[in-house]
């Protein structure tokens, strides 16, 4: 009778509703979360993190009822060990409800997942599994070795009942997940050229003169490339994103000039031709195949808004130090929902990415991110017989300026100091992504991550565009260049004081009607690679030198400028005269019509030039003032006050674009001017005595 009694007590356990139901989600949950760790990224695998978190919150409360009734109805027994690998599995259970809470409250309403509650969720599904088979296993063995050869086995039946009841309810989760997936309609990419598209130099090089390539040697739609603000829309990248947008690297193909010079030459070259700016300036326009004949503008919406997008800088997969864009883009999948438009497309597509940020991670970050050979494949150029149909010419060139200076010092990274290290400064951080292991003076938890301004030289853009933060990105730039950007993870590496120091060399004292002789020596001392560097047929940094008496009278002056912004011929100046095959000279950056330079004046790193100036020293101030005919050299008249000292100041100042190239590319009438920076600056004084 007890036998009996027992018999119907276990056939009622095992088919009893809340435990069909638990066991089949707790099942369901199992094999899902062994999917998310183990199966590659894919559309099934996200649609399984979606189920994985809706059933797991569903079923929470039937498994804390039903474990309560369960404890309560075996609490009394002895221990044993069927009894021991029950209480583990519900151990594990209760601990991977909680931290998957945990996660999905981050996923929701954090910028990311945290790790330590990533792993014990891990964790806690094999120690579930470890324990909850054996539990089941044990069960089934005994009861079937207790009842082999009675003629009626219920509890077995009732066992064999709950294993297929099981299976359906974990088959039609599974079911669910399959018709998910099959309804999901991700946003169809065209990964095609246009059909007028011009295989100019051969299908096999269809980006060419550009070196840029993909890695499947195909186009890559638009779509693909963009999106950067919903990087930071999310919340996630948020810092980054506001310092990208006003970055070079986002207005790169925005930038009027660019697009100005970018027309021209499509006119004057064929528009294929511009594909070799492409690459570094509007590689998404360059990769959907918009740079071809018969396109207005020769750059698309997308690549307009974005230039080098956090896409395409991220999936650059290999690069090579020859310049040109040499480097391979290898697009990555992109989440659900990552392209589609909608509020709860942003949602879902946020929440995946926080929940599953494995291929968000693996995909977008790279250790090539942190050689200067990543940076070398835009910021180092030349053109060859393709462009200018007659021959190789090398033209700016940061990378190998760089290798070569005193900055470098191979296998040594306490000494050397390298381009993100200058122009990605680490800033403290909330941004998920702070925290670097694997750069050699960084931790996982510094909170910092390195700055996307890109802080460099160009403070004319930034302002000219009127992009968002424009003010702050000047100011910065302007400190940049006069070299009072702190930086402290290279203030033992780096030189003090400005980034080019000017320092005045003049006379103690000159007597009236004697030459004047004067020197700017001028040093490289915190540049990285030449000063002026980037494109020196539009780039200006000149000495500005202006000598007064005492009273502030006028004595001489060089690299002034007149009221239409241009400099007064005779300046001294860092610059490079271009020329084409001609002899002429390139002024409007025609740089495709190039074969070689007539005249180059640059910094390199840890050198020092010098500016000299001479004129006749004045016995009186002068109203007026008549130029010798040597160069540089005046004659001063109508003596009207006893001169008793000069007064020398000397400024190197730096202006983006020459006026010249400003008025060609938009117009005398436009009334637009580069800004003009103050890097350094001197002021001497010379004593003017007579006599012996």
């Amino acid at each position: 009778m007890k036998n009996q009694q027992n018999q119907v007590l276990k056939v009622k356990e095992w088919q009893h509703r809340l435990l069909l139901f638990v066991s089949g989600f707790l099942f369901f949950e199992t094999l899902t979360g062994l999917s998310i760790y183990l199966l590659p990224f894919s559309i099934a695998n996200q649609v399984m993190v979606l189920l994985h978190t809706v059933v797991g919150l569903v079923f929470i409360i039937p498994f804390a009822g039903y474990q309560l009734r369960h404890w309560k109805a075996y609490r009394s027994l002895k221990m044993h060990n069927i009894k021991l690998t029950g209480y583990i599995a519900m151990a594990a259970t209760i601990v991977a409800i909680v931290t998957g809470l945990v996660l999905t409250f981050q996923a929701v309403f954090r910028t990311k997942i945290g790790f330590g509650w990533d792993l014990v969720h891990v964790i806690t599904t094999f120690v579930l599994i470890a324990a909850l088979l054996p539990h089941l296993i044990v069960l089934v063995v005994r009861e079937f070795k207790e009842r082999r050869g009675e003629p009626t086995q219920p509890v077995l039946a009732a066992q064999k009942k709950y294993g297929l009841q099981t299976l359906l309810t974990v088959g039609a989760l599974f079911a669910l997940t399959a018709l998910l997936v099959y309804a999901y309609e991700p946003v169809k990419l065209v990964d095609e050229f246009p059909e007028d598209y011009s295989y100019l130099y051969g299908p096999e090089r269809p980006f060419a003169p550009s070196l840029a390539r993909t890695n499947t040697g195909g186009a890559f739609d638009a779509r693909s490339l963009g999106g950067s603000q919903s990087c930071g829309t999310s919340g996630c990248h948020e810092e980054i994103v506001k310092e990208w947008e006003v970055s070079a690297h986002r207005y790169s193909a925005m930038d009027p000039a660019f697009q100005a010079v970018q027309k021209v030459m499509g006119e004057q070259n064929g528009p294929e031709s511009t594909r070799y700016c492409g690459g570094c300036h509007d590689p998404i326009s360059l990769f959907s195949g918009t740079k071809n004949i018969f396109t207005e503008d020769l750059t698309n919406l997308i690549g307009y808004q974005e230039g080098v997008s956090c896409i395409v800088c991220h999936a650059i997969r290999e690069t090579d130090v020859k310049g040109n864009a040499n480097y391979t883009v290898a697009r990555p999948k992109r989440y659900m929902f990552e392209l589609s438009e909608g509020e709860t497309a942003r949602l879902l597509r946020d929440f995946l990415i926080r929940a599953y940020p494995r291929y968000h991670v693996k995909s977008l970050q790279h250790r090539l991110f942190k050689s200067p050979e990543f940076c070398a494949a835009c910021h180092k150029q030349f053109i060859d017989q393709e462009i200018n149909q007659v021959g190789w010419v090398q033209l700016q060139n940061q990378y190998d300026n760089w290798r070569k200076s005193r900055w470098n010092h191979p296998d040594d990274p306490t000494k050397t100091i390298e381009c993100r290290e200058c122009h990605m400064p680490l800033v403290d951080s909330q941004d998920p992504a702070r925290g670097d292991a694997l750069d050699y003076n960084r931790n996982a938890g510094d909170k910092k991550h390195r700055s996307h301004r890109f802080i460099a030289a160009n403070q004319f853009i930034p302002a000219l565009l009127n992009l968002p933060g424009a003010e702050e990105q000047i100011a910065l730039t302007e400190k940049w260049l006069q070299g009072k950007f702190e930086i402290p993870e290279i203030a033992d590496k780096w030189r003090t004081g400005p980034a080019i120091p000017l320092e005045l060399v003049v006379p103690e004292k000159i007597k009236p009607g004697q030459e004047v002789k004067i020197q700017a020596m001028i040093h490289n001392n915190k540049v990285g690679h030449d000063f002026p560097t980037g494109p020196l047929d539009i780039i200006q940094a000149w000495v500005e030198l202006v000598v007064t008496d005492q009273d502030g009278n006028e004595v001489f002056a060089s690299g002034l400028r007149d009221d239409k912004h241009f400099i007064q011929p005779g300046a001294f100046i860092f610059k490079a005269e271009a020329v084409d095959q001609y002899g002429n000279l390139i002024d409007r950056h025609n740089l495709w019509e190039m074969v070689g330079v007539r005249y180059r004046r640059a910094l390199f790193p840890g050198f020092t030039d010098k500016a000299e100036f001479s004129f006749l020293c004045p016995s009186a101030v002068s109203s007026g003032k008549e130029q010798l005919p040597q160069s540089g050299e005046f004659e001063f008249r109508v003596p009207d006050g006893q001169i008793t000292e000069l007064n020398v100041t000397a400024k190197l100042l730096y202006r983006k674009i020459d006026q010249f190239l400003l008025n060609f590319l938009l117009g005398e009438d436009s009334g637009v001017t580069a800004p003009i920076s103050l890097v350094s600056e001197d002021r001497k004084t010379i004593k003017v005595v007579s006599g012996n």
